[in-house]
C-alpha cells in the first residue's frame, strides 16, 4: 500500500490575513479541492487544512505561489516531488488524495480601532 501524501508546511505572506483566507478558500474549492478547516488567529497566523486530487497539484502548487503565498525551500522540495511522482505514474495515483496543513505567518497585523486623540 502507498502511503497517502500529507504535507505540513509553513509559509509566510504580506496579504492582509482575512481577505488571504477567503482568497485561498476560493481558489481551492476552484481547483476541485476541499477545504477541511481555516483559522485566523488574532495575530494574523492563518492556518488550513485541504485535500485535492493528486492530479491537481501542479494547480495547487500555481494557485499557493500566484496568491503571494512564500514557501519556503522544503515547500517547494516536497511539492515538486508531489507532482513528479504524481506525473511518472499518473493513471495510477492521479486521482489519489494529497493533503496540505498549511500554516502561513502574515506581516499585516489586523487593524483596531483607531485610539481616540484628545481635543486640545
Amino acid at each position: 500500500m502507498i502511503t497517502p501524501w500529507v504535507l505540513e508546511m509553513k509559509a509566510v505572506s504580506h496579504q492582509e490575513p482575512e481577505r488571504l483566507v477567503r482568497t485561498l478558500t476560493g481558489a481551492i474549492l476552484g481547483l476541485g479541492g476541499w477545504v477541511l478547516s481555516r483559522g485566523c488567529s488574532d495575530t494574523g497566523k492563518i492556518t488550513m487544512l485541504f485535500e485535492f486530487e493528486r492530479h491537481a497539484c501542479l494547480d495547487i502548487y500555481s494557485m499557493l505561489v500566484a496568491t503571494g503565498v512564500e514557501l519556503g525551500a522544503n515547500e517547494h522540495l516536497r511539492l515538486t516531488d508531489l507532482y513528479r511522482c504524481t506525473q511518472d505514474c499518473i493513471h495510477a495515483y492521479g486521482n489519489e488524495i494529497a493533503s496540505i496543513e498549511l500554516e502561513i505567518v502574515t506581516s499585516c497585523q489586523p487593524v483596531g480601532p483607531i485610539p481616540a486623540v484628545p481635543v486640545v
